[in-house]
């Protein structure tokens, strides 16, 4: 493989690189990232010629609360660090309707993004169509992405987004947001959007299932043009898709992605350096959290309240899962741990009356 990877593509088919590195790796960071990690992160990926390169709270604009963790810069700090550090890439921002609102969407243009997603839970697409139309006459390139999109059947997430391309998406795509994919599935739900949508096909992966690099690898052979990847897979609970390990591959499979190999080498290396306390593991709850479709935000919550119960963190994903919960039902896993302990303390209590019965 040459030192560059950043060759004309010829014949070959582009896919454009979507790196959440700044957005998605905050959910692993509680959201605490500081100007000088987003503007060495920024530079180093815009150096690499990383097409997009996405900025934010872990739930997107507007999200920085109590209920998901109050991030260390507003909104707007972190939209104008990465803007000036980005000459070359574009800036991407990410919105859940309900966390932010047409303002913030309005001052992110004026931040100067370029890509803005707009974000639903698989099934319900329609909610985007307001924000979409916002963004109609701004001049960026409105995207819309459906979330946990293991919940719901190819022809339907096909339907959602033919939905979305209705409402002004120039791009669609799905989210695994638990990491719960094989490649399988995969191949069958981008088989399926690309052919009832006319635009770009988006595939954003996580890792839970150590399937993060084969899922994209999968998406982009079914026909996704644009994969998201984040530097040394930083983000929600296992993690993303790689990026230096995703866009090599890619490459060698004969799709272009004008990416320089050494530069983007080196912006993975920093990233480690400085923006996170370890490189992300699949640990034993994130295993559990894929295989229970539970949403990977969901991690360091579920964690604090489990210890703090004493409660199995095991228990608790596996009883979100089967309650389908989704983002922003965040309050239900409070509710979910404190139903646990009260079965254990039930369960303990009988045992113990049952002991001293024997005694």
């Amino acid at each position: 493989m040459n030192r560059t990877v950043d060759e004309p593509a010829g014949d070959r088919p582009r896919i454009v690189i979507h790196d959440p590195t700044l957005r998605d790796g905050h959910h692993a960071v509680r959201h605490q990232l500081d100007a000088e990690q987003l503007r060495g992160y920024a530079a180093a990926a815009d150096a690499a010629g990383v097409p997009v390169v996405e900025v934010g709270h872990g739930n997107g604009l507007g999200a920085s609360s109590l209920q998901v963790g109050r991030a260390r810069l507003r909104d707007d700090e972190m939209l104008a660090v990465v803007r000036e550090a980005l000459p070359n890439s574009r800036m991407g921002v990410f919105m859940l309707p309900g966390w932010g609102t047409s303002d913030d969407l309005r001052r992110a243009v004026r931040h100067g993004a370029d890509v803005v997603r707009i974000g639903a839970h698989c099934t319900e697409g329609d909610v985007a169509e307001r924000h979409l139309d916002v963004l109609g006459e701004s001049g960026v390139e409105a995207q819309g992405v459906l979330l946990m999109s293991h919940m719901a059947e190819p022809g339907r997430l096909a339907e959602q987004c033919a939905a979305l391309v209705s409402y002004g998406a120039r791009a669609v795509g799905i989210f695994d947001s638990s990491g719960h994919y094989l490649p399988a599935d995969v191949t069958e739900r981008i088989t399926a959007i690309t052919a009832a949508v006319d635009v770009p096909v988006i595939f954003h992966a996580h890792n839970n299932l150590g399937m993060a690099v084969a899922n994209s690898v999968a998406a982009a052979t079914a026909g996704a043009t644009i994969v998201d990847a984040c530097a040394r897979g930083f983000g929600a609970g296992a993690g993303n898709t790689q990026l230096e390990v995703v866009v090599p591959v890619l490459e060698r499979m004969g799709f272009a992605t004008g990416i320089d190999l050494y530069a983007l080498l080196d912006a993975g290396d920093l990233a480690e350096r400085t923006l996170m306390p370890a490189p992300p593991t699949i640990s034993s709850e994130s295993i559990v959290s894929g295989l229970a479709g539970v949403f990977s935000g969901f991690k360091n919550r579920v964690l604090d309240a489990s210890r703090r119960a004493g409660v199995d963190p095991r228990d608790v994903f596996f009883e979100l899962g089967r309650r389908q919960v989704v983002a922003g039902q965040e309050d239900l896993i409070v509710d979910v741990v404190t139903e646990l302990r009260s079965d254990t303390t039930l369960r303990a209590r009988d045992d113990g009356g049952r002991g001293a019965a024997r005694s």
